[in-house]
């Protein structure tokens, strides 16, 4: 082999090594609950809000800061918010079903408030669903929770594992 075609062979593996690089940065990272919160991590007790809010007192909550802007895939439950009887464009993505609504409500860590900006239709809130995104650690507060991660909502799928 000619010095030409040895290094062309290189410059060919290399491009290779680069662009199956580049097609798994833009692949989602698949996330689940337990990455949200942050390595040995220990909750404190909670003491509830008796105001009607349903909101934990007390309770510290950190994020995994490195988490923000990740293209991410995790799976939960959908509590809406916003949108009609067709599309929901708001709402939170929670670990189990009927968060957020019984009393206590996960911890702020727990909880993705998800906005799609043309909204996605939900056939039953009892099935869980994967919701693909761009992560931020922007906290949000609502009536039902306070929660410690966005998600700007790219695909939702049923929820297949």
């Amino acid at each position: 082999m000619t010095t030409i075609n040895i290094k062309i062979s290189k410059l060919i593996a290399l491009f290779s090594i680069f662009v199956c690089f580049a097609s798994q940065a833009n692949e989602p990272v698949e996330l689940f609950w337990e990455d949200m919160v942050p390595k040995n991590y220990v909750a404190p007790e909670a003491e509830l809000s008796h105001d009607g809010s349903m909101m934990q007192l007390g309770v510290d909550a950190p994020i995994v800061k490195t988490l923000d802007n990740k293209l991410v895939k995790i799976p939960g439950f959908v509590v809406p918010l916003e949108g009609d009887n067709l599309n929901t464009t708001e709402f939170l993505l929670v670990p189990y079903f009927g968060a957020c609504i019984h009393v206590p409500p996960p911890p702020a860590n727990q909880i993705v408030y998800v906005k799609f900006s043309k909204g996605v239709p939900i056939h039953n809130i009892q099935d869980a669903v994967w919701v693909t995104g761009t992560l931020s650690t922007k906290s949000w507060q609502g009536d039902l929770a306070t929660v410690g991660y966005s998600l700007a909502g790219i695909k939702i799928s049923p929820y297949d594992g």
